[in-house]
């Protein structure tokens, strides 16, 4: 607990939310968020794909950049845990504005486990994650009543760590963090019994104005996509509720 020089007391920690940033536009972000980001000491913000959101912060707040994209050199987790208590620690609100929804592929819990130990208080706030809200972008429902009943979200960052066989069978997959890794991820899926003609969409820069979709099959989608340049950011969906003229 840090004192104060002059008073010789002990300072009361802030608090750090841990917010939800959405897809990226403005208009996705929530309520609380706005107002959270508009009474904020210090924002400590990812790679998110569009700048909107800080502008809700006030001219006087800090801005801390701690972002992870495409494999690029970054500020390793444990800079950004001990960021976060330092910050609070020195009596001000820290808002942690996370890409997406922090309940999803975000290092929460190790945040959550610094911000404990150093005896800090912390919020969780949702957001509006790209795995939900991407489909929709498409112009798709990631349900259907019949076509895709249930959908199972996972990461396409490191290929070898997914069991794709136990994915087999599944009406729908949703993978984030997958771009650099797509011809990998085609041959696991094609390796496990996925059939050739599988509808793929691949949804870059989901909700903003670059927003590219590629509605493709499972072994066309590399060549399909050949003239993208880098994928990254991107949500692929897998399965028959991916399929070009769905609500037509």
């Amino acid at each position: 607990m840090v004192v104060s020089a002059a008073a010789s007391e002990p300072v009361k920690p802030g608090k750090c939310w841990l917010v939800g940033a959405g897809p990226g536009p403005a208009d996705y972000l929530t309520m609380k968020a706005v107002k959270l980001l508009q009474t904020a000491d210090v924002v400590v913000y990812d790679d998110l794909g569009s700048q909107d959101a800080l502008g809700f912060v006030p001219p006087g707040a800090e801005l801390v950049y701690v972002g992870k994209r495409g494999g690029r050199e970054s500020i390793k987790q444990a800079q950004i845990d001990q960021l976060l208590v330092e910050r609070c620690a020195e009596g001000r609100n820290v808002v942690r504005l996370k890409g997406g929804c922090p309940a999803v592929f975000s290092r929460l819990a190790s945040e959550v486990s610094a911000l404990r130990a150093g005896g800090i208080p912390y919020e969780l706030v949702p957001g509006v994650s790209s795995a939900l809200a991407a489909p929709l972008f498409a112009g798709f429902p990631l349900t259907h009543v019949s076509l895709s009943p249930s959908f199972t979200v996972l990461s396409g960052h490191d290929p070898d760590t997914t069991d794709w066989g136990a994915l087999a069978g599944l009406p729908t997959l949703v993978l984030l963090m997958g771009g650099r890794n797509l011809p990998t991820i085609v041959t696991r899926l094609r390796d496990t019994g996925w059939p050739a003609d599988t509808p793929v969409a691949v949804v870059r820069d989901a909700g903003l104005p670059e927003q590219r979709v590629w509605h493709s099959r499972l072994d066309t989608v590399e060549a399909d996509t050949a003239d993208a340049g880098s994928l990254s950011p991107c949500v692929m969906i897998i399965g028959r509720v991916a399929e070009s003229g769905l609500l037509t």
